[in-house]
């Protein structure tokens, strides 16, 4: 509605060059003060791009590698991990090739994960980044627990991903266990009512949801599955404890 008023005001001062000035900026307006759903700006409408398969590839194997050496010492658990992913996400002769690749960029440039979170923030949607998160805790975990200094190393992932800190730690609330697990994980404390716990299991549900994670990349599809499980599960721990129907 905004734009439509801006244009009309911009006809009467500069005329047609007044009326698409006053449309494209009340356009701007229109998107920040729109619903969750529609509050995209115009910049964000022209400036979003889908990164291609390849590139996210190649720049999810250098973020795995940084966890890989996190803490200092490269774990072959860890490194088996990501191969068997990539083998059994995209067949092994894919997936070798894109080992390959990998090898030859890094030998070229120094793998820097401010550069290669600005360059997917840009590029890919907020969920995208969620699931990617949650597949590099699950290379942490692979040998056996996540250390401090791959919590730290993930933090500073999240940062440059954008990624809010309740989403962090219901993310790491998956893989580092504690008595308050589940609650973590629905982003609310053990002393919300009933109604609330059921209002937050809708919530993470439809933000975690397969559908809303929008890739060609397979990998992600298949943690963005693994995590909406971990939602139900919490739930279903919750629900168990409290004798919830």
């Amino acid at each position: 509605m905004i734009k439509w008023v801006a244009a009309l005001i911009g006809f009467f001062i500069r005329g047609i060059v007044g009326a698409v000035l006053g449309f494209f900026v009340g356009s701007l307006l229109d998107g920040l003060g729109g619903s969750s759903k529609s509050s995209r700006s115009v910049f964000q409408d022209f400036t979003r791009q889908s990164v291609s398969p390849a590139d996210f590839e190649l720049n999810l194997l250098s973020l795995c590698s940084i966890i890989i050496k996190a803490d200092g010492q490269v774990s072959q658990r860890e490194l088996d991990y990501v191969r068997q992913y990539f083998l059994s996400t995209y067949g092994k002769e894919k997936a070798n090739a894109i080992f390959r690749t990998f090898n030859e960029v890094i030998k070229k440039r120094e793998v820097s994960a401010q550069r290669i979170c600005t360059y997917m923030v840009q590029r890919t949607r907020y969920e995208v980044r969620l699931q990617l998160l949650h597949f590099l805790f699950g290379i942490a975990q692979a040998d056996g627990q996540v250390s401090q200094a791959e919590t730290s190393k993930l933090r500073e992932i999240a940062g440059y991903l954008r990624v809010g800190m309740h989403d962090f730690e219901s993310i790491m609330a998956m893989f580092i266990k504690s008595a308050d697990n589940a609650y973590k994980i629905l982003e609310i404390e053990r002393s919300a009512t009933d109604e609330e716990v059921k209002k937050a299991y809708r919530t993470m549900a439809k933000k975690y949801h397969p559908d809303r994670v929008v890739t060609e990349d397979k990998a992600i599809q298949k943690g963005a599955e693994e995590k909406f499980k971990e939602v139900q599960k919490a739930y279903e721990t919750i629900q168990k404890e409290r004798g919830m129907s």
